[in-house]
């Protein structure tokens, strides 16, 4: 069986193929809300044919999204150009896992997704950090329960708002900086995003930690990972395909009901 998993997140849309417990292959699409069913549909095709992945091997499509428009598109795309409707992962489907927020319908699908992959790969209690467009920090009790977590903006974010948002403040590049004390403004500016990002992310790590009550394992994802969480000697685990691995895990859970 080949299992298609699609993430649709707000700058990326991330695919992968897996033939059973194996990932075959994985793209990256940039997210665009107007482009059609019949593009989408083109490009995963192409990119399954330099991929050598047969279309008609896939036997089950599952998908999150955190972006509304374009769940339909994808349902579409998967019913036209692969012939099988896909598990969409929302409100109600099965995790194996306890949601304990106070509105289980608030917490975005791709979270639930990542949390259930990291308990199921890495143990419990658990911290799933996601660097994305928006950095996410979620968390799984010793018990296996989805405790929530906290959100704050991701790093091209802060950094594009920096640009847009001042008059003088330039558009710079993300690289390292040698030192926290910039002297000059480019510098200065690295200094504050990259620095800045590792001290909270260590620092909220160690909060969401003393809450616990104890040390978690620490598992870093999410299109941004790289170079910040290689920086944090908290984090253990830099698994950039988490979110597909735990795609597979609930298409599996479900598919047995």
């Amino acid at each position: 069986m080949m299992l298609l998993a699609i993430d649709i997140g707000n700058t990326n849309i991330k695919l992968g193929v897996f033939d059973g417990d194996k990932l075959k292959a994985a793209w990256n699409l940039a997210t665009d809300i107007h482009h059609t069913s019949d593009e989408y549909g083109g490009v995963v095709l192409d990119l399954m044919e330099r991929g050598k992945v047969l279309a008609s091997k896939v036997t089950g499509v599952v998908l999150c999204g955190v972006v509304p428009p374009l769940l339909p598109t994808f349902m579409e795309m998967c019913k036209e150009y692969l012939n099988t409707k896909p598990l969409v992962v929302e409100a109600g489907i099965k995790t194996g896992m306890r949601i304990r927020l106070d509105n289980p319908r608030e917490v975005g699908p791709d979270r639930v997704v990542n949390a259930m992959a990291a308990k199921n790969l890495y143990g419990k209690p658990v911290i799933i950090i996601d660097l994305g467009t928006a950095t996410t920090f979620d968390v799984v009790s010793k018990e296996g329960d989805y405790l929530g977590g906290a959100i704050a903006p991701g790093i091209l974010v802060a950094t594009e708002a920096l640009f847009t948002r001042t008059a003088a403040l330039p558009r710079i590049e993300l690289i390292h900086p040698k030192q926290a004390i910039g002297r000059n403004t480019i510098a200065a500016m690295q200094s504050g995003i990259i620095f800045g990002y590792i001290e909270l992310i260590g620092g909220m790590i160690r909060r969401i930690e003393e809450e616990l009550g104890g040390k978690a394992k620490v598992i870093a994802t999410g299109g941004q990972a790289y170079p910040f969480a290689e920086e944090i000697v908290a984090i253990d685990v830099i698994n950039p395909n988490l979110t597909l691995i735990g795609l597979r895990l609930i298409y599996e859970m479900n598919r047995e009901q």
